[in-house]
């Protein structure tokens, strides 16, 4: 009897078997790379990402990212679709099969419907020679050489690599049709991700909430809608709302010290010029940062051309409990 690997040895090796079958599918990206992604690409209608068994785990994953990254997708179980559920598959759509041998007889059962329809069959394939490879229109090689499992017999190795080859493929095709951080930011409304991608326009205060005062205005006046506002700054505004200073808690604090009756000057005398802003389709996470380097509370949102379009607190992030 063999000599058991320590439970430490074996996991470093699983690792580095699975990296190295991944470094290896970089060498095979080529011209049917290219001619799944053409496929992929001209769907009009929805990728169909289909298996069973653990490669069938492997699909929905690869679906969820597919759809998340501006390709739309579903997984259809190959077992499920024997039984009715072929009907989700449409003219329109194209087919992306997984399956390690690519003789997996629920997959190689679709063949007959997916000619039919005429849809177009993308297949990650860990058998070149396979029936499933030979009838498909594109076919991606995922072999490896062995599975990871010290037993040989787990699927670990091979759905690394399809999933890889799938993360490879859902990339290539969010760079190719244009994705932008704002199309993700749409598709990932909720959760860390989503609140991660919040621009400063959709936290700012904004319209009779922004803190807003004229050069002119007294002091007086100043202190009252800063306390009104409630958010520990106002901005300073020429008539045209182009931003000239700000005046902050910290500025009240330091001119009452240096001044015996400030409350007659005019804010323009007392204000800090120069103040820091931000734009409101700055990352919110850009506008927290800039906050802790500074050390200040507050920015004011500003367009192009200076005019003060809101003010967005520390606080305001922090409620949306992103970080």
């Amino acid at each position: 009897m063999s000599a058991r690997r320590s439970p430490l040895a074996l996991a470093r090796r699983v690792l580095e078997a699975e990296a190295e079958a991944i470094r290896a599918l970089a060498d095979r990206v080529g011209d049917s790379f290219a001619r799944a992604l053409d496929l992929l690409a001209g769907c009009r209608g929805k990728i169909v990402v289909t298996g069973v068994g653990k490669s069938g785990i492997i699909c929905k994953k690869i679906a969820a990212t597919l759809s998340s990254t501006g390709s739309p997708a579903v997984f259809l179980h190959a077992g499920d679709a024997l039984h009715g559920d072929l009907g989700q598959l449409g003219r329109d759509d194209v087919v992306l099969a997984v399956s390690k041998s690519g003789e997996t007889p629920e997959v190689l059962q679709m063949l007959n419907l997916i000619r039919r329809l005429g849809v177009p069959l993308v297949a990650l394939c860990g058998a070149p020679g396979s029936r499933l490879a030979g009838n498909a229109d594109c076919s991606l090689d995922v072999g490896v050489a062995e599975e990871a499992c010290p037993l040989g017999l787990a699927p670990t190795t091979s759905t690394a690599a399809a999933l890889a080859m799938g993360d490879a493929l859902a990339m290539a095709l969010m760079e190719r049709k244009g994705f932008r951080v704002e199309d993700f930011a749409s598709f990932h409304p909720a959760g860390a991700i989503g609140k991660k991608l919040l621009r400063v326009g959709e936290l700012m205060h904004r319209g009779a909430d922004v803190p807003r005062v004229l050069e002119t205005t007294t002091m007086a006046e100043v202190i009252y809608e800063m306390s009104r506002k409630r958010l520990g700054v106002t901005a300073v505004t020429d008539a045209g709302g182009t931003l000239c200073g700000v005046i902050s808690d910290g500025d009240l604090r330091r001119l009452l010290e240096r001044t015996a009756e400030p409350l007659g000057l005019p804010a323009g005398a007392c204000m800090t010029r120069s103040p820091k802003t931000i734009a409101a389709d700055a990352l919110a996470t850009a506008a927290l940062a800039r906050m802790e380097e500074l050390r200040i509370t507050s920015l004011v949102v500003v367009d192009a051309d200076r005019r003060a379009q809101g003010v967005i607190h520390i606080h305001d992030l922090w409620r949306t409990q992103m970080f």
